[in-house]
């Protein structure tokens, strides 16, 4: 005779929705990232402005705080990821323009996208496989993206490169660490929501391409 048990039905429940909220993203991650290049090569040809570029860039700022919060849980929340990724595309336009005219450009932004893709991979698989929970690091999170925010601040009237460098690898040290917070957040259920999981990756990822490439560009001594 066959009993039903609710605990174990509840906890199959709760894995099979886990398991569609990581599927979910990382489909949506992957056809925003693609989205997103396809954008950057745009800004790219058209040869948009460093201006254009950070009006950009504030407007898919204005979209994730503003806009995003209202349709998060709605389809239309699927149209707002995607201008938030072809905003940020492209305005990488000029970046990468000005990095590829150098003379090893290629070979920069070459080793920055791979960079960024080995950190991706290996600290997501990570969290996935291991199943470790990563939420004891958002205090930590917290208070580092607090500093780093002060010191880019600071760094706006002192310009001192070396200060502009480790800013740059603090945002890799911070974004590297919300990888791994915000996936272990999708899979102990702390995160639902698919398109909010998505824009918190990408935006990771993103910040960890820029602030790479501007590390390799100052070590190359062309930045």
């Amino acid at each position: 005779m066959n009993e039903f048990n609710p605990t174990i039905a509840r906890g199959r429940e709760s894995v099979l929705a886990t398991n569609k909220v990581i599927r979910n993203t990382y489909i949506m991650l992957s056809m925003t990232l693609l989205f997103s290049a396809v954008m950057a090569a745009v800004g790219m040809a058209i040869n948009l402005s460093p201006g254009v570029s950070m009006m950009m860039s504030i407007g898919a700022i204005g979209l994730i705080w503003l806009v995003l919060p209202r349709f998060e849980n709605s389809t239309g929340g699927i149209a707002v990821v995607f201008a938030i990724a072809g905003l940020l595309g492209a305005g990488l336009g000029p970046i990468l323009n000005a990095y590829l005219a150098l003379a090893n450009g290629p070979q920069l932004v070459g080793t920055a996208l791979g960079g960024t893709g080995v950190i991706f991979l290996g600290l997501s698989g990570y969290a996935l496989t291991t199943r470790k929970d990563f939420s004891f690091m958002g205090g930590f999170l917290f208070v580092g993206i607090l500093v780093v925010f002060g010191a880019m601040i600071a760094n706006l009237f002192m310009e001192i490169p070396a200060l502009s460098l480790a800013v740059s690898a603090g945002i890799i040290m911070l974004m590297s660490g919300l990888i791994l917070f915000d996936t272990s957040r999708i899979i102990h259920g702390g995160e639902t929501n698919y398109i909010r999981a998505t824009v918190g990756l990408y935006l990771s990822i993103y910040n960890i391409f820029v602030s790479l490439l501007h590390i390799l560009g100052a070590m190359s001594g062309d930045d």
